[in-house]
């Protein structure tokens, strides 16, 4: 990358702030956003400014239940293992509190809906508290290129795309918001967010019923996140950004189907390109399904292609609003739920839900994003209502609102920080269904840890690339 004309560029964009006031978006959009102005910029900074690189309040709280951020990132415990799972490094820490059906309401303020429903279908469910630690630090240059991205990116919206896309533009690596001023903005820093660049993975979903049964489905599933990587430079948001390609392994009667998928970073001018194999027909076909509110692979209908992560592909059938930002209590730093010893006969109770002694919620700040159905289009979800970390722009806890305006289902991430590569990415990702009484579950294989030494070619993620390994 030209640091020197990305440098004069950078110059050159504040200066026409200084004398426009405003930015212009798109001349197709008939929005326009004000952008940043330099002394908001300079709040940002690794040490010693008001926010952090991403946007966070560097401050603890009043009351010190949620600490000061500090770039001090997790030093790998003695006995792990590069290649294995990541030993926990707060294994000492001790439960603060326990929040039950019978006290939930001494907390509400700081619970979601969701949360709050959890507690008045299920009177058995609990959320275990610990001490709040703020361990999403992440490498200087992820951090530099937020910085960048604050003082040149620019939303962009195409209302000719489907319902109306929203996009952005002068970004790169990193979240190209990280001092939102909208919905638009606070939902593109979530489609930023860095993410680790090469995964290798062994992962399994559960559609698991009221009585505890479910059929395991394995999937490896390879990916390459371009976006965030390094290596990449002059990168364009609009060509392919995430290459996905997922292989389920069992159970038998599915073994050998193929989906690749093609994001790129913002949907303005391309859509998601996807591509599906069934061994039965011997035929790679294009999928334009796998998108919106259509299943997600193997979850029998219990959560929407869009769900993976808390929120995936194309915005344009929701109206997305911020409405602020609050103290709440979120899965956090679950290497319990990631270790090796957390099988699934250990994760998953008879009654078909998370025994809820491997998962940790701590006390932090987190934006909340509203998306409401549009008029005139169509998804499972009239209303989702997202809380994104402050510090990583990850998606914790996701509510979903039906037709009616109930609650209807409840999604959780609980993360982890990858302390030996310093990227955050989920260990287990669950969604309650509270009218139909069940729960589905994407977790990882435990006997094939994730690996992150993976390099493939870009003609590996390609449709050509799934004939070739095509087999039943």
């Amino acid at each position: 990358m030209n640091v020197r004309s990305n440098e004069i560029k950078r110059t050159a964009t504040v200066r026409g702030l200084l004398a426009a006031g405003t930015l212009a978006l798109c001349t197709a959009s008939p929005f326009a956003t004000a952008i940043l102005a330099p002394e908001e910029i300079a709040k940002l900074g690794v040490e010693g400014t008001e926010l952090t690189p991403t946007g966070a309040i560097r401050a603890g709280n009043a009351e010190g239940t949620i600490p000061e951020w500090k770039n001090e990132p997790i030093q790998a415990p003695s006995d792990f293992v590069v290649g294995e799972y990541h030993t926990d490094p707060f294994r000492d820490d001790k439960i603060k509190f326990t929040i039950t059906a019978q006290n939930y309401t001494e907390h509400a303020d700081k619970l979601s809906e969701g949360q709050i429903a959890m507690f008045k279908t299920y009177p058995d469910w609990f959320m275990n508290v610990y001490e709040t630690r703020r361990t999403a630090v992440y490498a200087p240059y992820i951090y530099k290129a937020a910085i960048e991205n604050a003082a040149t990116a620019e939303i962009v919206l195409a209302p000719e795309r489907g319902q109306g896309i929203i996009g952005f533009k002068n970004a790169h690596h990193s979240w190209a918001f990280p001092i939102p001023k909208n919905g638009n903005e606070l939902l593109m820093s979530q489609a930023t967010r860095p993410l680790n660049t090469w995964v290798d993975s062994m992962e399994q979903t559960l559609a698991i019923t009221s009585t505890g049964k479910y059929t395991i489905n394995q999937l490896s599933i390879q990916q390459h996140y371009k976006y965030s990587d390094p290596d990449i430079e002059n990168f364009d948001p609009e060509t392919d950004h995430l290459h996905y390609y997922q292989t389920l392994l069992a159970p038998a009667k599915v073994a050998g189907q193929v989906v690749l998928a093609k994001d790129p970073a913002s949907f303005t001018k391309k859509f998601r390109g996807a591509w599906a194999y069934s061994p039965g027909q011997r035929r790679v076909k294009r999928a334009p399904q796998i998108v919106y509110d259509n299943p997600l692979t193997a979850t029998d209908g219990l959560a929407t292609t869009d769900q993976k992560w808390g929120y995936n592909g194309p915005n344009d059938r929701f109206n997305w609003k911020m409405l602020g930002k609050k103290e709440m209590y979120v899965p956090y730093n679950a290497y319990k739920l990631h270790s090796a010893d957390a099988t699934i006969d250990k994760v998953i109770k008879g009654d078909g839900r998370l025994n809820m002694d491997y998962a940790r919620y701590e006390l932090h700040r987190v934006w909340v994003l509203e998306g409401t159905l549009k008029e005139g289009t169509t998804h499972d979800y009239a209303r989702r209502v997202m809380h994104l970390d402050e510090d990583s722009f990850f998606i914790m806890m996701v509510d979903g609102y039906d037709r009616r305006g109930q609650i209807w289902r409840y999604w959780e991430d609980h993360d982890v920080m990858y302390y030996d590569i310093g990227f955050m990415a989920p260990a287990a990702e669950f969604q309650y269904d509270m009218q139909a009484g069940r729960m589905v579950a994407l977790l990882f294989d435990k006997a094939n840890p994730p690996d992150f030494t993976g390099r493939w070619e870009d003609k590996y993620f390609t449709p050509a690339s799934i004939r070739r390994n095509g087999v039943r």
